[in-house]
Order: structure tokens, then C-alpha cells, then sequence
């Protein structure tokens, strides 16, 4: 509005000047000329300032913008720092309680391997000296041998039994005999007595009425030996009767037959302080 009037005030000035002195014509076309010029410089001024003040708008606005954005930014980013620093405070508190439970897993982990090593040198010493203590009988159909962490001891109803029978005999007295010596001497093992037959029907033989009755008893007549005869514990003493089901062999010939028809002493170490680290 100031640059209008100031536009006006010097054309009226200019104009009050030609009324007022006698120009020659040359003289008055060259100040009109001059005048010309200054109101198109004056115009065009006025339009550069309208473009700068629109442009100074401009650049106050967006600066209010990137001012919010920047608050906005500001924020956000303490939101961030903050749950950043919660999150590794609890990471840190995380970390340290299951590095405490890994610990003390792999402690329990290093006692269930010490007990079961110490389980297999139990077992592994228990095979050796029932071998040296049975050599005598390695002939007659007996064997040790260990599976699955327990040691077996197989001995053919020949060694033990007559025919059909289920009173052991001398032979299979003094086998048993030599048996609970070791056994004696190794409290810490528990005790299962497992009768096995072939598949053969029974015939004759009184109250037997099949191959699990004959496996039943021939297990208890060895459990009995052992216990009222040999004074083993009773309380580590099972026995139980497989029948035909578990063969060793196949039942098709006199060989295989003869393998399947067995006692088998199954000697398992306790394993009471295993299963109490397991609890």
C-alpha cells in the first residue's frame, strides 16, 4: 500500500513539474520516458516483493511443520528410549535368571552322568565277576552277558531242571550256589528271576497245565533256592514266567528249542539316587 501511494505521489510530482516549467518537446518526451520506466521498474519491484513475501510465508509455514514434526519425532523417540531401557533392564534380569537355571541344569545333568557311569562300572564289575565265579558252567548252556544296563545271566533247563521237571538238580544247585556268592556280596542289586519255554505242548504232567504254569514254577523253584537255601534277601527277589513268547530261537528244531527253554537272572543295579536327581 506504502509503495502505491509512493508510485502516485511521484507521477503527481513529475506532473506538477511539467505545468509548472516550459519544456521543449525533446526535454518533455525524454522525462516522459524517464517516467516510463521508473513506474515499470516500480511494478515490477512490487511484484518481486508480493513473490518474496509469499515465499517468506511459505518458509514460515513449512518452518512451523518441521517444528511439529520435529516434536513429534522428539516423542517418539522417548517413547522408544524408554521402552528400550525397560525391555534390557527385564532382557538383563531374564538372562540372568536362566543362566542360573542352565546352570544348575547342567549340574544335575553332570550328576545323572556320574551316576550312570558309576552304574555301568557297577554293572560291567558285577559281569566280570559272575563270569569267573560261573566259568565252571559256560559248558553246561550258561551265559552272561549285558543289555540295556542290566547283566543276564541264562541258564538252559538242562543245567537246572529234569526234563519236564521243576526240582533243580545238583548241577543246577551248584550253579545257583556259585550265583548267590556274588550276589551276596553285591546288595545294591536288584533281583528278577524269568522262566522261558518253547512252544511244545505239555503232556503228563500232573497239575502243569501249560508252558506258562511250567515257566511260573520253575522261576519260583530258582527264587526259592536262592532265598530259603542260599540266603539271598528276599525283598530284592522277583519271579515271573515269560512262557513261549520270548524266544531266544526259533521253535522249528530241536537247537532252537532248546535255547528258548530258560532261566534267565536279570541283575539290575538300584537306582534310587537316579531317581532322585530324575524328581
Amino acid at each position: 500500500m506504502k509503495n502505491t501511494f509512493f508510485a502516485f505521489a511521484l507521477l503527481l510530482f513529475i506532473s506538477s513539474i511539467s505545468s509548472c516549467v516550459v519544456l521543449s518537446p525533446k526535454k518533455y518526451k525524454a522525462l516522459l520516458g524517464t517516467k516510463d520506466s521508473l513506474y515499470t521498474a516500480f511494478n515490477e519491484g512490487l511484484i518481486k516483493i508480493e513473490n518474496l513475501e509469499k515465499e517468506a510465508s511459505k518458509l514460515k509455514k513449512d518452518t512451523t511443520l518441521m517444528a511439529e514434526e520435529l516434536r513429534d519425532l522428539q516423542n517418539s523417540y522417548n517413547t522408544v528410549d524408554a521402552n528400550y531401557k525397560k525391555l534390557k533392564n527385564n532382557s538383563s534380569s531374564e538372562i540372568t535368571k536362566l543362566s542360573g537355571d542352565l546352570a544348575a541344569r547342567e549340574k544335575r545333568l553332570k550328576e545323572v552322568e556320574e551316576v550312570l557311569r558309576k552304574r555301568d562300572e557297577a554293572t560291567n564289575s558285577l559281569k566280570e565277576k559272575l563270569q569267573q565265579a560261573l566259568l565252571g558252567f559256560t559248558k553246561s548252556g550258561l551265559t552272561v552277558e549285558i543289555k540295556n544296563g542290566k547283566v543276564y545271566v541264562s541258564l538252559t533247563d538242562k543245567l537246572l531242571f529234569p526234563s519236564g521237571s521243576i526240582i533243580i538238580d545238583e548241577k543246577g544247585k551248584q550253579a545257583l550256589t556259585q550265583l548267590a556268592n556274588v550276589l551276596k556280596q553285591q546288595p545294591e542289586i536288584n533281583i528278577a528271576v524269568e522262566g522261558h519255554t518253547d512252544n511244545q505242548k505239555i503232556n503228563n504232567l500232573g497239575q502243569i497245565k501249560d508252558n506258562w504254569d511250567l515257566s511260573v514254577l520253575r522261576a519260583t523253584s530258582v527264587v526259592r533256592y536262592l532265598t530259603e537255601n542260599e540266603k539271598v534277601e528276599s525283598v530284592r527277589m522277583t519271579a515271573t514266567g515269560k512262557g513261549e513268547f520270548q524266544p531266544l530261537g526259533t521253535n522249528a528244531n530241536a537247537d532252537g528249542r532248546s535255547k528258548n527253554r530258560r532261566i534267565e537272572i536279570v541283575l539290575s543295579p538300584k537306582l534310587d539316587e537316579l531317581y532322585n536327581l530324575i524328581k
